[in-house]
């Protein structure tokens, strides 16, 4: 981005999303204490196997509750916010 056009970088480094979260963040002790699993269970009624778009229940409901947590009201918002941060 700050280079001159003429300067390609041709190197790739592969990075483990689990190494850039660190072990206390708030949103990974969510995740280690609460099981959502019971979700699945609760929609399952609502979602067709068969029909439409496949979707994940259980990830629509967490984005959900992440942006009850930090307080992002548009969904719109939440959708750049959890693009933008790894955690």
């Amino acid at each position: 981005m700050f280079k001159p056009k003429e300067f390609s970088q041709n190197e790739y480094e592969f990075v483990s999303i689990d190494e850039l979260v660190p072990d206390d963040h708030l949103l990974r002790l969510i995740d280690k204490y609460i099981d959502f699993s019971f979700l699945l269970k609760k929609v399952r009624p609502y979602y067709s196997e068969d029909n439409g778009r496949p979707a994940d229940p259980l990830i629509l409901f967490k984005m959900m509750f992440i942006g009850y947590i930090y307080g992002i009201r548009s969904e719109r918002q939440l959708e750049r916010e959890v693009k933008t941060n790894v955690a």
